[in-house]
């Protein structure tokens, strides 16, 4: 229901002034005590002014605002109004260590500014009504741990809104395992995190059945379509089970890097030296990388969210396979580079650059691996190794 500020600022006050009493009172000196109203002295304007009083009463029982009603004298018929402080004012706010831990730790999580600006308001508020979420019982327990709720994709924030005004949304869409983009267009229900990925979820108007959608392959913007509130989640609706049903299976691959050392230690966990790679035989010795470059293997399953991971390392960590992957970052490292100033955008993009040298690293593919030799030393490739699917470019200083 729209409500005016006018309209909101009067239903406030007569909130407080039912609140504040403990007798009950009339609509006549509810006329004469809130702010906002106006009985007047013509038997127009007083009609008018109940007319205004009982649409008002309506909404905040509308609301969930408990009003009695009742009356002080025995020799009065007039019914009267309050509201029992025990009814509806919030008792203090008590937590213990573990909770006020556990709420500073849910506000701190999300790095997308749609939800931390609510996240952060939320725990100011606990912190007046005195909860410890700040010193003692909040984040300063947990020294050292500071998790994060990622939503870096495009898609998540316009998916949010377009769930919570309840508008239709069409954007373009690439399923996984298939190079073409259709277009969708869905009625959506909400957007939740699965095995930590975003999904929205909702009703797909062309396929008219309910599908789950992965927001990493949204490959376009997302559209606003037809007015608020046309969308309704239908009763029942397990937006979980949903997503844990339909989710495809994850299919893990193995990523071939090149590692400047002292670098790219998140990488580096859960990953392994490179005994080879592509189609060379396990009898062949693992091709050759600069000096100051280890060779490393690690398993991924997502390839944009890999490839933003990368993207993070600069030219510290070079993709050598699979191409798909390189080409992901490829992409990521123009688009950084077309946001920046015109010289830092040449840097960044020219052959000493880190989109050049992933570029590299798939423009000699038919060459193979170059031999390292000291660095700024650059050897011609061994013809026997003319085969090897990759390349890795020296990095830039």
């Amino acid at each position: 229901m729209s409500v005016s500020r006018r309209r909101v600022e009067r239903l406030l006050n007569l909130t407080m002034c039912l609140m504040a009493t403990s007798r009950f009172l009339t609509v006549s000196q509810l006329g004469e005590l809130v702010e906002g109203y106006e009985p007047g002295v013509g038997a127009e304007e007083q009609d008018a002014f109940r007319r205004m009083f009982e649409r008002d009463k309506a909404y905040l029982r509308e609301i969930g605002i408990p009003l009695e009603t009742g009356t002080d004298s025995a020799l009065s018929d007039e019914v009267g109004y309050r509201i029992r402080r025990g009814d509806y004012a919030l008792p203090d706010i008590a937590l213990a260590p573990d909770e006020a831990a556990a709420l500073a730790l849910a506000g701190s999580l999300w790095s997308s500014t749609a939800l931390a600006g609510p996240a952060a308001s939320a725990l100011r508020k606990l912190a007046a009504g005195g909860a410890a979420v700040d010193e003692g019982g909040g984040l300063a327990a947990l020294d050292g741990f500071e998790p994060r709720v990622d939503a870096a994709e495009p898609a998540f924030e316009p998916c949010l809104a377009a769930v919570q005004s309840g508008r239709a949304i069409r954007f373009p869409y690439r399923k996984v395992g298939e190079a073409a983009v259709a277009e969708r267009q869905v009625e959506p229900w909400g957007v939740l995190s699965w095995r930590g990925r975003w999904y929205l979820v909702g009703h797909d108007l062309v396929r008219a059945a309910p599908r789950v959608f992965r927001l990493s392959r949204v490959a376009g913007t997302v559209r606003l379509v037809g007015p608020a509130g046309a969308v309704r989640v239908p009763p029942g609706t397990d937006l979980h089970r949903m997503v844990s049903a339909q989710a495809p299976p994850e299919r893990t691959r193995t990523a071939t890097l090149a590692v400047r050392r002292g670098a790219g230690h998140t990488l580096r966990r859960g990953a392994r030296p490179a005994g080879g790679f592509g189609c060379i035989p396990p009898a062949r010795p693992r091709p050759a990388v600069p000096a100051d470059l280890d060779l490393l293997e690690r398993e991924f399953s997502d390839t944009e969210r890999f490839a933003r991971w990368i993207v993070g390392a600069g030219p510290d960590v070079l993709v050598v396979d699979p191409p798909d992957l390189r080409a992901a970052v490829v992409a990521r490292l123009r688009a950084a580079a077309a946001g920046t100033a015109p010289g830092e955008r040449d840097a960044a993009a020219g052959p000493d650059g880190a989109c050049g040298l992933q570029e590299a690293a798939g423009q000699e593919e038919a060459a193979g691996l170059e031999e390292a030799g000291p660095r700024g030393e650059r050897r011609a490739p061994d013809p026997a190794d003319a085969s090897l699917p990759g390349t890795v470019g020296e990095p830039g200083r």
